[in-house]
């Protein structure tokens, strides 16, 4: 029997939800933790119950978490219209570069804003950034921003048109790549084998872009939690998504290694020295 997802929306009370100003451009970020800061932006079809789960993980590592609102309703756990309506939308949006040869998604800049405003609120060497799906690219892109310094790619979906494309502009790949071999920074990613958003071609353009800093690790198929919630279940129709919607909290399980094995790349970067 397909388990319900009805009823089971987050009410982030434990979140305290605040306005972040880049540039002139105001968007809601729910800020949870103490210590230095991890970026953690939604997968689509944006904060679900799911997500703030993987953010309070961050938190109980001893992190602070900044996760903003880029899409969807925040805590729910949409019914699969509803997550495909969201996602048509951010397919159209000026904020987002969803097909091959568009370049940088333009919110990604607004987002090296916020890991500067969580760095000079929370201290300490730099800022995690953790993109899932839709924003999955973003982390990698964020490490334009110096304070970036601890990396996390989780089954980057973009280009959607094109599986072995990244998404981002050929100066901003190489400005990444010049960052990333200047400062020794690691990059960390994960997908499930057989994902047909994010495919083994385009790790395979991370290490051609990155090298040995990118560390793509890839999870079988069988691991994914066989009932997610219905927009995985319907419209994404795949194992996808490693910490969050295809988790399984079992002892042991790869999943459960995938997160701990994030927390431990965050925690030993963010709280060294």
């Amino acid at each position: 029997m397909t388990r319900s997802h009805a009823g089971l929306d987050d009410p982030l009370a434990d979140f305290t939800r605040t306005t972040v100003t880049v540039d002139g451009i105001a968007k809601t970020v729910h800020v949870t933790g103490s210590g230095p800061a991890v970026v953690l932006m939604p997968e689509m079809p944006g904060i679900s119950p799911d997500v703030a789960r993987f953010a309070r993980w961050i938190r109980d590592a001893g992190l602070s978490v900044y996760v903003p609102s880029l899409f969807g309703t925040d805590g729910a756990y949409p019914a699969a219209d509803a997550g495909l309506a969201v996602m048509r939308r951010a397919c159209v949006s000026a904020e987002f570069r969803v097909l091959a040869g568009s370049g940088t998604s333009p919110v990604a800049a607004w987002l090296r804003g916020l890991a500067r405003f969580a760095h000079a609120e929370r201290g300490g060497p730099g800022v995690g950034a953790v993109g899932m799906c839709f924003t999955g690219n973003f982390a990698l892109t964020m490490v334009l921003e110096p304070a970036v310094i601890a990396p996390v790619v989780n089954h980057p979906s973009l280009p959607l048109d094109d599986p072995a494309a990244l998404e981002i502009g050929d100066d901003d790949a190489a400005a990444v790549a010049a960052r990333v071999a200047r400062d020794g920074l690691k990059v960390l990613a994960y997908r499930f084998e057989n994902d047909a958003f994010c495919t083994g071609q385009r790790f395979a353009a991370y290490r051609a872009l990155l090298g040995d800093a990118f560390d793509g690790r890839v999870l079988p198929d069988d691991a994914a939690n066989p009932e997610p919630p219905p927009f995985f279940r319907d419209v994404v129709g795949c194992a996808h998504s490693v910490v969050t919607a295809h988790f399984v909290d079992e002892a042991g399980h790869p999943t459960v290694r995938a997160r701990d094995e994030i927390l431990a790349f965050l925690a030993e970067r963010l709280k060294a020295g």
